[in-house]
């Protein structure tokens, strides 16, 4: 096959152009963008009469689209003045599901929107849309229910909007996001070795970081309700954004001392997360203790549960594990971290905030 580039300034015998056709445009414009009304979407808000191709119906079979504009295939549509289409009636008994598109037809060369009938059913499915390079290409703006026995039809939007691109910045994420349009994704590339890499999302709810991009942060975990610990124990902890609110972690905590840490005060002994966890609903975890000396009498594996109850303004999980006397007990609380051996836990949770 023959290799072909362009546009250049004029054609050579290596293959470039100087001349770029009607399908070589689509081919380039597909990469800018995809499919979408040409309106950026920065409002925390919106009344659907206000944003470009809202609709209206008129006389009942008769929908008025307002004016707007939209990027379909590669190529730019524009309407700057109102204009309507009509549904076909629906005698039959089964409704109907039809759709208003922006049509690119690159055989009659234009872009205009046109209404699709699709087929009555009793679980109707509206027309698929066509997307066939150098042929004709398709992009929905609003999906019509048209009932059975010619019934009131419902318009429904669909269309794609654009939304602010995407920004970088070497440090300072928090104050520069304030500055930034909603719906904007901002990508901390930590430059000064700071707090991580990380992308952020200023939305409606203000700045929330999404995820943790490259290796996890590290925290040193805490043993609570305790008394004077031990030295030599070991405290590993990892963990990262996963989503908005949402941390993953996981820590081994190593006492490889000849001392069992045990529990003071009142409750049972716990651990510290990296972040706060939500207090607005209650959250379980799961780890286990290894001791395989069988230390302090307790088993070589111990399975144990942490919980954050509801109303948990704090960082620390409680630990519990299974009754050693009865099963019809349940869970006790955790007293003791014999010598010698250790607890880990990991997992998902929702946080307080991001």
């Amino acid at each position: 096959m023959a290799e072909v580039s362009y546009p250049f300034t004029q054609r050579n015998d290596s293959g470039g152009r100087e001349t770029v056709s009607l399908l070589d445009w689509q081919d380039m414009a597909k990469l800018w963008g995809g499919d979408r009304v040409d309106y950026q979407l920065v409002n925390n808000s919106y009344q659907s009469g206000a944003l470009p191709f809202s609709t209206r119906v008129l006389n009942g079979r008769t929908v008025e689209l307002k004016p707007g504009a939209a990027w379909v295939g590669g190529f730019y549509y524009k309407n700057d003045a109102a204009l309507t289409v009509d549904v076909e009636a629906n005698p039959t008994e089964s409704p109907r599901r039809d759709t208003i598109i922006v049509r690119v037809d690159l055989m009659k060369g234009s872009a205009n929107i046109v209404l699709v009938k699709g087929q009555p059913s009793k679980a109707p499915i509206a027309p698929q849309v066509q997307r066939v390079p150098g042929q004709r290409w398709e992009m929905v703006l609003h999906e019509v229910l048209v009932p059975a026995k010619d019934g009131a039809i419902t318009v429904t939007a669909c269309a794609p909007y654009d939304m602010p691109a995407r920004v970088a910045v070497p440090w300072n994420a928090t104050p520069s996001a304030q500055h930034l349009p909603s719906g904007t994704f901002v990508y901390d590339l930590d430059s000064n070795n700071n707090d991580g890499q990380a992308e952020i999302f200023k939305g409606r709810d203000g700045y929330t970081i999404t995820r943790h991009l490259g290796r996890p942060q590290t925290y040193t975990p805490q043993i609570v309700n305790t008394g004077k610990l031990p030295s030599g124990v070991l405290y590993r902890g990892l963990w990262r954004w996963v989503a908005p609110s949402t941390v993953f972690f996981s820590i081994d905590i190593d006492n490889t001392t000849g001392t069992d840490i045990k529990q003071s005060g009142s409750g049972p002994l716990g651990f510290t997360l990296p972040v706060n966890p939500t207090p607005d609903i209650g959250q379980a975890f799961n780890g286990y203790m290894l001791n395989a000396n069988y230390e302090s009498g307790m088993p070589n594996y111990v399975d144990l549960k942490g919980m954050s109850y509801i109303g948990n303004r704090t960082n620390v999980v409680k630990i519990l594990y299974p009754s050693e006397k009865y099963i019809h007990e349940g869970l006790d609380h955790l007293l003791i971290i014999p010598r010698r051996s250790s607890i880990i836990f990991s997992g998902t949770y929702e946080a307080a905030s991001s």
